[in-house]
């Protein structure tokens, strides 16, 4: 590297630095922008209904033959289910990362298709749905009828003929949930008229399926020599009201029974179970799903232009109200990011000039930060990576390491011209052959602590993946530019000599940093002389920093990622097990009223009969609560975590409801709700009843632990319930079956599909069910008929009783067994690790040794990376290739270790920090990945501030110094680049610990971690490792020999 053929052509590495920067700034402006990479796993979701069956019949009948058949699928996770009173099904089955969801969605599809042939007949005439999904949701919005002229139902259908067919077109929408009622043209047969004319529902159901049905009818006139041919067509399934009330039952003694004689025919809902409110106006919700594998910003964009486009025809007084995007937490992170990015760059070239004093000096490393972060949007681009949060932070990070090498290359060039070469390039020349081989090999010592982590499995793999190529991509470019662009600009930049203005900025500059950098070079000179005198000192350090970081790393909780501020949370209403759907409208205004009493409340949104944990239900409803942009509420006590505590605790007042507020996962894709799901298995398949009590009493032992805020259950057997008995001698007398009884009771008061009509320009169904008078309480019975074995009709209460009890709504498996979801908060100024050894020991403690635990969504991951040892076998790959890196540079087994020995004292240094923070209840300061990736960079940065010492004291080693003398002197010599490097690395992560506002707690995590490693380990290194170096030099040359050294004239002397 003497002669660097840049110092002499300048214009052509400056012409590949424009090159690069180019090509950077082209592939930054094609990037695709999203919150995260698609990280969660591919889930295949299944969901059918059986009408009027209750939740135990839908488990057995239903659910159990498809979970038997689907168990085991490729590349399967686990599986959850779920069977509802109200006959509906639905089971979730998840994959491991990396799994094609359309193989997946397609192998769930045929292992569905095996087990149809068990289902009962009424579900394969509804049809068993398989479509792949993720719980990512792209955007919650409602449309509401601001003027009040359009009722709920009205709006929700103006949503599923006119709104949701063109989202589901919209490229990387997954699905459209309406939480509001459907079309359907409804039924009402009337009992007491149909028994008159001795009609059962099945006579009913036969006649509208005779007489309302497609058929081909052929044409006239085909080969043959009329005039024309004329082909025939039938009216098809009947359209109209009219058409309906026309259909013939029978016709007797010259008259016609008509349907409308024994039934009213409207047009209704398909179900009535939704009621909306949006902000006091009837109105409905929406929830838009991502396809896996979508970028949630670009399908944002999509459905804005729709949005745009639709509104010019939407009737008068519909608008739409956005609740929550992916884009709102996204771009206010990227624009603190972007905004740091900014303040970091500004903030490092002032670090650089306090050093240099030079202004020239310090334009050099600034070109070099601005064409290494460009040239690393071209690496991302082609490694398939997007612009996200992970690999912003990663650039972030880079300025205080891409700086580094320039640094270093700058700061050798001024020192030369400083001990009296005048000639810039000379200077260049000679400080290029001392220092290329300290910068390539810093270079490579980074850059391979980034590989091992590529090939991580799971979330957290992708997580340090992203985030490794793209700073390893960005060191690498600065070592490209600290070789060609850098030398070729001080050659023809740098001069010396020139008189200073007294009165000057960097007259000042340059007399401040004298009085200072000389009262530590000073102090540091005379402590390193006699640290490395006692080398037991070093080895006695070494010890008490491996037995600090062991124990920091132990008590510090584990995490996954910090749950941030993202400006929505929804709330959970529990109304009274049985509440009708009007009556918990009524009670959930009280809560209506303490929302509108958030002070950093933005808008709102309410929905009866749907709740975002427990599912469909009269008594459960969800509110959407969007609180003001984050630049409007600055400041810990408005963040969403403290306005939910204070929300929540506003409505312990509520009597007969339960408030459950909660914020969404902060990675999309992993369920609904950021808090622990933690599901309780009983896999003996016992008495459910029984185990139920025995999960209260563990949920109630556990809410009394401090790591603990809230444990609760979605299992709930309050809900008053009808247990029919059929008697069976009652129908053998009478000549019928207890299914007939059944099946005739199920149609009158369960309501059953009977086929499909057409009307505005959808399919509806046709549901008939008794009209809601003849079914209000057990009296009903009497007036409800079927037929008998001689042909009259008989009240079907002769054959059924009815007994009053309490059960369940829903019924839930986790792989394959029995289970209760349960809902468990960490406590304040703890972390989700925290909560999960808590629930270990309190399970432990409580519950029955048959009974198990497992976790689903966002909290599995974490377990899993909790009781990994991939992150510790991270450390060690990192470690062994440094140091077979510095073994082929330094051609020695025993000199890499001088280095590797300084990072433990950083390692420790992070997780103090870290620890402090966590104490001092800092948000997100666990041991998550954002901790993590940063200890991960600092063993690589910590390696090369080791080199700039090591390679220099092995240079002048071998140009005759004792190996005292020749640590003593790297010491001294690369004092300044090393505090330069190590304060622009630390001030350029200042502005991450005091951003506030969305992604702050990330920030904070892994630049509190990077500050402290980089400052304690920095501390620490310029003391233990000229000592390590020392010891581990002299046995280097006792087994591998000492470095050959020439004198003037040519002999071989060997200094010792």
């Amino acid at each position: 590297m003497k002669n660097n053929i840049f110092i002499n052509k300048y214009v052509m590495a400056c012409a590949i630095s424009i090159v690069i920067a180019l090509v950077g700034y082209i592939s930054m402006s094609t990037l695709p922008v999203e919150q995260y990479p698609d990280i969660a796993p591919p889930t295949v979701n299944i969901s059918t209904s059986y009408t009027g069956a209750d939740e135990n019949t839908v488990m057995k009948s239903v659910i159990q033959p498809l979970e038997e058949a689907i168990n085991g699928v490729t590349d399967m996770t686990y599986m959850t289910s779920k069977a509802s009173s109200n006959g509906d099904v639905e089971i979730n089955v998840y994959f491991k990362q990396g799994t094609d969801p359309d193989m997946a969605a397609v192998n769930v599809q045929n292992r569905v298709t095996r087990a149809q042939a068990l289902l009962p007949a009424d579900v394969n005439k509804v049809g068993v749905k398989v479509e792949k999904r993720q719980n990512n949701i792209l955007r919650i919005f409602a449309v509401r009828s601001a003027d009040g002229k359009y009722d709920e139902d009205f709006v929700s259908n103006y949503i599923d003929i006119n709104i949701k067919p063109k989202l589901m077109r919209v490229t990387g929408v997954g699905n459209v949930l309406s939480l509001g009622n459907t079309y359907a043209l409804r039924i009402w047969l009337k009992p007491d008229v149909m028994a008159q004319y001795g009609l059962t529902p099945n006579d009913v159901f036969a006649a509208i399926g005779g007489q309302s049905f497609v058929a081909g009818v052929g044409s006239l006139g085909e080969q043959s020599e009329n005039s024309y041919q004329y082909s025939m067509q039938y009216k098809g399934t009947l359209k109209t009201i009219e058409e309906f009330n026309n259909i013939v039952l029978r016709t007797s003694g010259g008259g016609i029974l008509h349907l409308s004689d024994v039934a009213e025919v409207k047009i209704g809902a398909m179900s009535y179970n939704f009621t909306s409110n949006i902000q006091d106006k009837p109105g409905a919700l929406c929830m838009v799903f991502a396809a896996p594998g979508a970028n949630a910003t670009q399908v944002n964009a999509r459905i804005n232009k729709t949005f745009d486009e639709m509104k010019a025809t939407m009737p008068a007084g519909l608008e739409f109200v956005t609740l929550m995007t992916s884009d709102d937490f996204l771009f206010a992170a990227i624009h603190n990011v972007v905004e740091t990015l900014v303040i970091a760059i500004i903030l490092v070239i002032l670090v650089v000039f306090f050093f240099l004093q030079n202004f020239k000096a310090t334009i050099i490393p600034s070109i070099s930060i601005i064409v290494s972060l460009l040239g690393t949007f071209a690496i991302v681009s082609l490694a398939g990576f997007s612009l996200n949060i992970l690999t912003l932070f990663a650039l972030v990070l880079a300025i205080g390491t891409v700086v580094d090498d320039a640094i270093v290359v700058v700061e050798a060039v001024m020192a030369k011209m400083e001990n009296g070469i005048s000639d810039a390039r000379e200077a260049t020349r000679q400080a290029m052959s001392e220092v290329s081989v300290a910068v390539v090999s810093c270079t490579l010592v980074f850059m391979a602590v980034f590989i091992p982590v590529t090939f991580m499995p799971g979330t957290s793999g992708t997580f340090f993946t992203q985030f490794g190529v793209t700073i390893a991509s960005s060191v690498g470019l600065s070592c490209v530019s600290a070789l060609t662009l850098c030398p070729a600009l001080c050659a023809i930049m740098m001069k010396m000599g020139e008189k200073e203005n007294k009165k000057s900025l960097t007259y000042y500059t340059k007399k401040a940093y004298d009085v200072s950098y000389n009262a530590i070079y000073n102090k540091y000179s005379k402590a390193v002389q006699k640290f490395i005198k006692r080398p037991i000192l070093a080895w006695s350090v070494l010890a008490l920093a491996a037995v600090l970081l062991v124990f920091f790393m132990k008590s510090l909780p584990s995490g996954l990622v910090p749950q941030e501020d993202q400006g929505v949370f929804l709330v959970e209403i529990q109304a009274p097990e049985g509440s009708t759907l009007k009556q918990t409208r009524e009670m959930a205004k009280a809560v209506e009223a303490k929302v509108k009493n958030i002070p950093e409340l933005e808008s709102f949104a309410l929905v009866c009969g749907y709740g975002m944990i427990s599912g469909a239900g009269s008594n459960y409803g969800t509110m959407v609560v969007r609180l003001k942009n984050w630049d409007e509420r600055p400041g810990m006590n408005h963040l969403i975590t403290l306005v939910r505590y204070r929300f929540y605790f506003d409505c312990q007042d509520l009597k007969n409801l339960r408030v459950i507020p909660f914020e969404m996962p902060q990675i999309p894709g992993y369920g609904t709700s950021n808090d622990i799901m933690l599901m309780v298995e009983d896999p003996t398949d016992g008495n459910l009843s029984e185990f139920a009590k025995h999960t209260e009493h563990f949920l109630n032992k556990l809410s009394e632990r401090p790591e603990i805020a809230s444990a609760m259950s979605t299992y709930s057997e309050r809900f008053p319930k009808y247990q029919v008995d059929v008697d069976a001698a009652q129908c053998d007398r009478a000549g019928v079956t207890p299914e007939a009884v059944l099946n005739t009771l199920g149609s009158f008061c369960g309501g059953a599909y009977i086929g499909n009509f057409n009307q505005f320009g959808k399919v509806y169904r046709i549901m008939a069910a008794a009209s809601p008078e003849y079914r209000l309480d057990p009296q009903s019975l009497h007036n409800i008929f079927m037929q008998v074995g001689n042909g009259k009709m008989a009240p079907i209460s002769e054959f059924v009783s009815l007994k009053q009890i309490v059960g369940p709504s829903n019924i839930e498996h986790f792989n394959l067994f029995q289970s209760i979801t349960c809902i468990v908060s960490p406590g304040s100024g703890y972390t989700e690790g925290d909560a999960h050894k808590a629930i270990a020991e309190v399970f432990e403690q409580e519950m029955p040794k048959t009974a198990a635990y497992e976790y689903s969504g966002m909290s599995r991951e974490v377990e899993e990376a909790a009781g990994s040892n991939a992150t510790a076998l991270i450390y060690v790959i990192c470690a062994i290739l440094i140091y077979l890196i510095l073994a082929s540079l330094y051609n020695s087994w025993f000199t890499p270790w001088a280095v590797l020995f300084s990072v433990p004292f950083g390692l420790m240094g992070a997780f103090i920090f870290a620890y402090l923070g966590y104490t001092q209840g800092l948000p997100g300061m666990d041991n998550n990945i954002y901790l993590q990736t940063g200890v991960i960079m600092l063993i690589g940065l910590l390696a090369k501030t080791a080199i700039l010492i090591t390679e220099f004291a092995t240079e002048r080693r071998a140009q005759g110094l004792t190996i005292r003398e020749a640590a003593f002197e790297a010491c001294k010599e690369r004092l300044r680049p090393i505090l330069m490097t190590v304060a622009t690395m630390i001030i350029g992560m200042i502005p991450l610990v005091i951003e506030g506002g969305a992604g702050a707690n990330g920030n904070r995590a892994l630049a509190l971690g990077v500050i402290g490693g980089m400052s304690v380990g920095t501390i620490a290194l310029l003391f233990v490792v000229p000592a390590f170096f020392i010891v581990f030099q002299s046995l280097h040359e006792k087994f591998q020999g000492a470095p050959q050294v020439k004198n003037e004239n040519n002999d071989v002397v060997i200094t010792k």
